[in-house]
């Protein structure tokens, strides 16, 4: 079986001699390494290990530069994929301007956590967020232009290259350990996930929490599809809320897609169901202003979730959790989503939580492995806790007995 290596990745049309420089350097640390042109305009300046046309599967024929650099991104993520399948990659470093880094960071994006992932690039200083989302890639600043090789350049170079040779030479001691949970909260969720967090703690889980904040919920799914995440309770749903309402928060259309895909433990719950997520009070749209709103902060502020918008959350989480093929469970605390859901608090609302739990009724299609439980209690209370937790025992340990999680190294 050939050995994994490093996969150095440039538009080699433009960096070529750069990339060439960052492998001999890997291989002068004894590191294998491959290089991969995904240049969209002329001919690469040195000649690649893997060339763009055996990445693009033909001949690159767009002409506009931004939708050829978005399809050759599409392409290099399907190679790389099916390259990382295979155990061939090691680890990958890409060198770019913006349009390579956007290139190399949307295929960098796709590959699992914990696989080694450097991109050394000029736009490393700036608004990162549209290259990281919520991946685990390094970004390293060039500081001057990757525009040919200088004092600067190759000492900056020079340590991209050794920085990934010993990610991929030093790994992590392989430990015995159950199975990685990830959870979902938020500040008005706290005690509930707290309390589930330390009794399956003491059981001698991992507990991965994780702010529903949009991205939160992204980077649970992402290390749920890792296979880092063996088991999910997601207790605080409330992104999907901004999701369906506009806020702030949303974790985007495709939230519970991979929980569901991977076929791993869940239970779910509404927490923070209630609320629609905005910054300040002045950044609120102007057709939002008249509604319940509460400052949480200076920087975040919160709309009480209506009966209608509570009955179109309802449809989307039924149409997504109908299509599940392996158990779930959804609990609902019938007196209150969160802290500010509660008698004399300001999101009290029993008509629009029963709007929510009646429409969920309807439209969650019910059986043996995809049940719905109603508990008369609130979702900090203790009990309720209890009853997550009891619940996900009763999917996991019949789950883990047939496909034991494969140990993280």
């Amino acid at each position: 079986m050939t050995p994994p290596c490093v996969y150095a990745i440039a538009t080699m049309d433009t960096k070529g001699s750069e990339l060439a420089f960052v492998a001999d350097c890997l291989r002068a640390a004894g590191i294998a390494v491959k290089t991969l042109d995904v240049g969209t305009a002329g001919p690469p300046t040195t000649k690649p290990d893997i060339s763009r046309e055996l990445i693009f599967g033909g001949k690159l024929t767009e002409t506009h530069r931004g939708l050829a650099v978005t399809a050759m991104g599409q392409a290099l993520l399907s190679y790389l994929r099916r390259e990382h399948e295979q155990g061939l990659i090691a680890g990958v470093l890409g060198l770019g301007g913006s349009g390579g880094t956007a290139l190399i960071a949307a295929a960098l994006r796709g590959l699992p956590i914990g696989l080694p992932k450097l991109i050394v690039s000029t736009v490393a200083s700036g608004q990162t967020s549209p290259y990281l989302d919520c991946s685990d890639i390094t970004l390293m600043p060039s500081v001057v232009d990757i525009a040919g090789l200088n004092a600067v350049s190759e000492r900056i170079l020079a340590n991209a290259a050794h920085a990934m040779a010993g990610m991929v030479q030093h790994k992590p001691t392989e430990r015995a350990r159950r199975p990685t949970l990830g959870m979902t909260m938020f500040g008005v969720t706290t005690p509930c996930v707290t309390a589930v967090r330390q009794a399956l703690e003491t059981q001698g889980y991992e507990c991965l929490v994780f702010h529903a904040t949009g991205t939160g919920g992204r980077a649970m799914e992402q290390l749920v599809d890792s296979g880092l995440i063996q088991g999910v309770l997601d207790i605080t749903t409330t992104e999907v809320a901004d999701e369906i309402v506009g806020g702030v928060f949303p974790a985007g259309p495709q939230r519970f897609d991979t929980l569901l895909a991977r076929r791993v433990p869940l239970v779910l719950s509404l927490g923070a169901l209630d609320m629609v997520n905005f910054g300040t009070l002045e950044s609120v749209p102007a057709h939002f202003r008249g509604r319940h709103l509460v400052q949480h902060n200076a920087q975040v502020t919160l709309m009480r979730t209506s009966v209608d918008e509570n009955r179109q959350i309802a449809r989307w989480i039924a149409a997504k959790l109908n299509r599940s093929t392996s158990p779930l469970r959804l609990l609902i605390p019938e007196l209150g989503l969160s802290a500010l859901d509660a008698p004399g608090q300001p999101f009290y609302d029993p008509a629009a939580d029963r709007a929510l739990f009646d429409e969920l009724a309807e439209h969650l299609t019910t059986n043996d492995q995809r049940q719905l439980i109603r508990l008369p209690l609130h979702i900090n209370d203790t009990r309720f806790a209890a009853a997550l937790v009891s619940h996900f025992e009763q999917l996991a340990e019949p789950h883990w007995r047939n496909t034991p999680p494969a140990p993280l190294t």
